[in-house]
């Protein structure tokens, strides 16, 4: 008998399945809320202007196309360091911060999990509840045993604290935590500055590991308030690990750009470290791609470019609050005046509170397409739908 006979069927993924299940229904006015990608007032993905800058530069002076050394373009890196970590951070200059290109966000986690199998024994990894869909898949596959600790109260519609912090204190000692930095995905809700205090006492006290995912750095606040965890967990004198992402802040999210960052203890230590995450690298993928790169480098290592950069975020930034206060109007008019918490989150989602069978019904009623967890991508809001969502959500309460 063949070996692929008795492969079963795995299910769709929970949010590329839905955009699947878009693509296939026939209806004009359809909406998607499902997929995490920011869309212009269009509904485009746009191209940023400092990006178009920055691959004219490129084009122009056109080199040959070698390999990369396993652990990425080193001026990315270096970029990629200072954004985090920032310019001036004494882990740059001491040498005891490892950072590799890595092919998006998913594939800094994924390059994380499998160093991690090595550097520890433990196998227990807490995310949040609830969290990212591919969080639970991406570190089970990896061979963790994974749990969760309580984040999201749908009762108060906000972060239940106290159980977040009863969890981690529960937690063995080298269990490695998961913890969104900002923008949480998908409730859209932050720690304030004193509960992440809190927490980072108990990682500290109970000896956890946190791995912390930086997806949407830019999205909240701005470059700089955003970096704060990360840089706040690399002086509590434990090793941190970061994953980070270009794709919605430089929107490339066909080209992979993210980096994995980790603070060791000295440059011997990160010597090691780094000797291993490039093992990891190599057997999976060998090295990184030049393009996506090469242009974030470019972007971040020239002063007008940056500039123009930090601009195109911060204009992004300010449509999905702009739009997070549309649809709060909108419902407000249609009576639905519980839903207020949509503009107190931040980030591109929002938990709007339905059940998943309010959910379906947005799906097959009316076309507005969003996981049944109750997540919905507020980037892809813009003017002239966000008055049918806030009337098919108020239709199916």
């Amino acid at each position: 008998m063949s070996i692929l006979a008795s492969v079963p069927l795995a299910p769709r993924d929970p949010i590329l399945g839905l955009t699947e299940q878009f693509a296939a229904d026939p209806r004009a006015g359809k909406v998607n809320l499902g997929v995490g990608v920011y869309l212009d007032e269009n509904g485009k993905v746009p191209l940023l202007e400092c990006v178009r800058i920055a691959e004219q530069q490129l084009a122009a002076t056109p080199g040959p196309r070698g390999y990369l050394p396993i652990d990425g373009m080193a001026s990315y890196n270096t970029a990629v360091r200072e954004l985090i970590f920032g310019a001036g951070s004494e882990l740059v200059a001491s040498g005891r911060l490892v950072t590799i290109e890595a092919l998006g966000g998913t594939g800094a986690l994924k390059i994380g999990a499998e160093f991690l199998k090595v550097a520890s024994p433990q196998r227990r990894l807490l995310i949040s509840d609830p969290s990212w869909e591919n969080h639970q898949a991406l570190f089970s596959r990896a061979g963790f045993d994974v749990a969760s600790y309580r984040y999201y109260d749908p009762v108060r519609r906000g972060i239940d604290i106290d159980g977040m912090l009863a969890d981690l204190t529960a937690a063995e000692p080298g269990t490695v935590v998961v913890l969104h930095a900002c923008c949480h995905n998908p409730t859209g809700y932050d720690l304030t500055p004193e509960q992440w205090e809190r927490v980072a006492a108990v990682v500290v006290g109970r000896g956890l590991v946190p791995f912390l995912d930086l997806a949407y750095q830019g999205f909240a606040t701005d470059v700089e308030a955003d970096a704060a965890v990360p840089r706040r967990f690399a002086t509590l004198g434990i090793p941190v690990l970061v994953a980070s992402s270009f794709s919605k802040s430089f929107s490339l999210y066909g080209e992979r750009v993210g980096g994995l960052s980790i603070v060791t203890a000295d440059a011997d230590e990160a010597a090691r470290v780094l000797s291993q995450v490039k093992i990891a690298v190599r057997t999976t993928y060998s090295n990184p791609p030049t393009h996506g790169a090469a242009l974030v480098s470019r972007v971040l290592g020239d002063a007008g470019l940056r500039t123009q950069w930090d601009a195109e975020l911060s204009g992004m930034r300010e449509r999905i609050k702009a739009m997070r206060q549309a649809l709060r109007e909108g419902l407000e008019a249609h009576g639905v005046t519980d839903m207020g918490f949509v503009t107190d989150q931040v980030g591109m989602f929002s938990y709007c509170g339905l059940s998943a069978e309010q959910m379906r019904a947005l799906r097959a009623e009316h076309g507005v397409y969003g996981t049944d967890a109750g997540r919905i991508c507020v980037a892809a809001l813009n003017q002239a739908n966000v008055e049918q969502v806030a009337a098919a959500i108020a239709a199916v309460r």
